[in-house]
């Protein structure tokens, strides 16, 4: 795995590959631990209490599924190092080198520059220098600011990459966000890669989708909770239909699993608030993904699908990011938009 943090060593590292048997999927949990977490987590109060979703298809075989794993969202990636000093209420961001941050047969750029914002606040934390490469970088620039510690439970990093054209203008091109509160900065420091977002790819979207993840390594459960959408496109230009969202859970592009959220009525910004839960061992963590399907129940009966996102550790962009913080704060949900490609 490209992310690396010292809490993914509670994992251990398996010795051997593992198969999810086809009823390791459909377990039953009267305890839902850490959905009360969540639902704070995820700011769900308006909307009402997590709901357990009870609805799996049965599958009389294991089927394969299109492994399109959304590589056209993927921009580059970019190395930092993050630290917080609860005494002097500083925190402490290195950018220490960058890969692909601009698309070679893009010639419309030919230097860049790093820009690291605290959001939601939009505050800037540091600029980098201008950059005459994109494709291999080495920053080494530190950037220091203060803030309090209440802040970090509300807050992300976020890296955005700017291309500079012929007329000195700057365009975003790629972008992350490092969620701060899922990192526990006051007792240890975070360092790893980040996969950055082509932001104009992307806009091609159909919708977003706010998942959030979570792993239980000691009762080995996998919670995957479908929280709300926003802004989707329905299928065949048509003005109105009722979605609703399907969960598959992958192994080695195989299907194991099938999970489903109750139908929303006319809704193109639905709130789900449906808790999936997984039984997953930790020895086939690494060969598992995520296949978030958006679909829509059409007047005739029939469910048409919009868009779906790929999450895990063959993912790219937001998918691979979310997979990674979820491995490295385990036991903590995790929570983050997604765009929906269309299929």
């Amino acid at each position: 795995m490209a992310w690396s943090s010292r809490k993914t060593s509670e994992r251990g590292s398996p010795s051997r590959k593992s198969s999810l048997r086809m009823d390791d999927a459909f377990e039953s949990v009267s305890e839902l631990g850490s959905l009360e977490l969540m639902n704070r987590e995820t700011e769900l109060p308006p909307y009402g209490p997590l709901q357990k979703s009870l609805s799996a298809d049965s599958l009389n075989s294991i089927s394969s599924v299109n492994n399109n794993f959304g590589q056209d969202f993927v921009l580059g990636q970019v190395e930092v190092s993050v630290h917080y000093e609860p005494s002097n209420r500083m925190l402490r961001v290195l950018v220490l080198q960058g890969k692909d941050l601009l698309e070679k047969e893009d010639p419309a750029f030919d230097s860049c520059f790093l820009r690291v914002s605290l959001v939601p606040e939009e505050q800037i934390v540091g600029i980098s220098r201008i950059q005459r490469t994109a494709y291999s970088i080495f920053f080494d620039e530190k950037f220091v600011i203060t803030v309090d510690p209440s802040v970090l439970e509300e807050s992300s990093l976020r890296f955005s990459v700017y291309g500079i054209d012929d007329d000195d203008r700057n365009v975003m091109t790629g972008v992350v966000d490092l969620k701060l509160s899922v990192l526990e900065l006051p007792h240890q420091p975070f360092c790893g890669w980040l996969y950055l977002q082509d932001v104009n790819k992307a806009s091609d979207s159909v919708g977003e989708i706010l998942l959030s993840l979570s792993y239980l390594p000691t009762a080995e459960r996998l919670t995957v909770v479908v929280v709300k959408a926003k802004n989707l496109v329905w299928t065949n230009e048509k003005a109105t239909a009722d979605p609703f969202v399907k969960v598959y859970l992958l192994q080695d592009g195989r299907k194991i699993s099938k999970k489903k959220t109750a139908v929303k009525r006319d809704d193109a910004h639905p709130v789900f608030n449906e808790a999936m839960i997984f039984s997953v061992p930790a020895i086939v963590l690494q060969d598992l993904s995520l296949r978030v399907t958006v679909a829509e129940c059409g007047s005739d009966g029939r469910a048409d699908n919009i868009g779906h996102v790929i999450i895990g550790p063959l993912a790219s962009g937001m998918g691979i990011t979310h997979w990674n913080q979820m491995l490295a704060t385990l036991r903590k949900p995790v929570s983050m938009w997604h765009p929906v490609r269309r299929n």
